[in-house]
């Protein structure tokens, strides 16, 4: 086995994060193998409506479409200065028969931008299976948990009690929209098809001679053999940029909602309500050896913050695309789509990791809750003084009283919250102790909570989860 080369950069996102699927997808060995496809595909289209291509050409480009000699390539890139013309003679070199018909009448972005789509829309359905099971996880989380109260937040301050598994489908709602976007692009993503140097199709109505319907003919047969639905109407020498931005819009959607769940994570983490999973011999601090940090959780936060900033690049791109092309955004797209692509795939896989072993730790739960409890409860006492007999403005007045001092108690280092008891102490509010506890049962302030888990997961997420995976291949990755 040869060893790595460590004297040169490697980006983490093949060394480290990215799933092998993802990681295959965006290699080269699939980018030119779809080059060699779509020159074949062209040329058996080209036969099919009367080029005097023979036989023994489309064989032959059939019979070479993995076997490229990347070594041949760099040589003839290094010569020519030009990675398209550089795979052109590698391919003719190794399928001689073919090798005047390869690339025939196409220009460049023929083979480059047509490939990019396949990729993107490979990649998104790669995606989409990681959501997918994401959501599935998820699932189990929140039917698990769906009735255990917690503290609801509303500007970062505690508000009205939820549940711990309400709040699991807060993201996997964020995931169900995530999904029909996806699904929406997957769907609707032109290919760019055959459209010539400028868009206009000029060579094509040349080896033709000048007959319309048969270069209307090649691009859909071209796109049928490539497994499109249609090409895009009209375009330059690329297709629209802003098809990559609107592709980029769903991948940093997904990072965006990924990023969102980590965040909260770290602040539950960080509140003792749960811990994301930690391993045995894993080192939390290389100081402090207590440290059980959400490592996972900040890692999604991070490579999200990249996605998130490769999406307006995509706009900015298009935004500066003059008249029928310009070349300022081939060197900008080989980085973002892919890094895109990988960093959002890194991101789902650090995701179900840390969904699947989430720590929940009820005690802590329940103390915090008890410890803001009293405070969200002074509508019910309220409403039980005055059932008593007693004045609502009255009781507001007492129960204002004692809160402020209880809270500041608490802020003081009290070991709990006492409101309740100063409350049964005053002579002048007259109701038990005994009863005020019963007011103040955690799951009479959760709503519907429960039930919107059970409802969301058979009406909304079922429904997903149901759809055929089957041939599905899992991997194992390293988080």
């Amino acid at each position: 086995m040869t060893a790595p080369d460590r004297s040169s950069y490697q980006s983490p996102l093949a060394d480290r994060y990215a799933s092998r699927a993802m990681l295959t997808l965006w290699g080269p060995q699939t980018r030119y193998g779809l080059w060699r496809r779509l020159w074949l595909a062209l040329a058996e289209s080209q036969q099919a409506l009367g080029l005097a291509i023979p036989d023994d050409a489309i064989e032959a480009m059939r019979a070479h479409l993995d076997d490229i000699d990347f070594d041949a390539v760099a040589v003839y890139e290094q010569k020519f200065r030009h990675d398209v013309m550089a795979h052109v003679h590698a391919f003719g070199d190794v399928a001689p028969a073919a090798r005047k018909f390869i690339h025939l009448g196409a220009t460049s972005c023929y083979v480059t931008d047509n490939a990019e789509l396949i990729l993107m829309r490979r990649g998104l359905a790669l995606l989409r299976e990681k959501l997918l099971d994401t959501l599935d996880a998820l699932s189990v989380f929140a039917r698990e948990w769906k009735d255990v109260p917690a503290l609801g937040y509303t500007h970062l301050q505690p508000a009205q009690l939820t549940t711990v598994g309400k709040r699991a489908t807060l993201w996997m709602q964020d995931i169900l929209l995530d999904l029909a976007d996806l699904e929406h692009r997957v769907t609707t993503l032109p290919f760019r098809g055959v459209k010539g140097t400028t868009g206009t199709q000029a060579s094509f109505l040349s080896l033709f001679d000048g007959d319309h319907a048969k270069v209307r003919q090649l691009d859909g047969l071209v796109c049928q053999r490539m497994d499109f639905a249609a090409s895009i109407p009209v375009s330059g020498q690329t297709y629209s940029r802003k098809v990559d931005a609107q592709v980029l819009g769903v991948v940093a959607g997904i990072a965006a909602t990924a990023s969102k769940f980590s965040g909260d994570i770290r602040m539950l983490q960080a509140f003792g309500e749960l811990e994301e999973p930690f391993e045995q011999h894993q080192i939390g601090s290389s100081a402090m050896a207590y440290k059980r940090n959400p490592m996972r959780s900040e890692r999604i936060a991070a490579l999200a913050r990249f996605v998130l900033s490769l999406e307006p690049n995509a706009n900015q791109t298009h935004a500066v695309q003059y008249f029928e092309r310009t070349l300022d955004d081939s060197a900008n797209r080989r980085l973002a789509i892919p890094e895109s692509f990988l960093a959002t795939d890194a991101i789902l896989v650090l995701m179900q990791n840390v969904v699947r072993g989430l720590e929940v730790h009820p005690a802590r739960i329940r103390r915090r809750v008890d410890d803001e409890l009293p405070f969200m409860a002074t509508e019910e006492l309220i409403v039980r003084f005055v059932r008593a007999g007693g004045d609502r403005q009255e009781a507001h007045e007492i129960i204002r009283g004692h809160s402020i001092e209880a809270a500041r108690a608490v802020k003081d280092g009290a070991p709990r919250n006492d409101m309740l008891d100063r409350l049964a102490a005053d002579p002048a509010f007259g109701v038990s102790l005994e009863d005020l506890q019963a007011v103040t049962d955690p799951s009479r302030f959760v709503g519907r909570a429960p039930q919107q888990v059970g409802e969301f997961l058979a009406e909304h997420v079922a429904p997903w989860l149901s759809r055929d995976r089957s041939g599905v291949e899992r991997e194992e990755v390293r988080v």
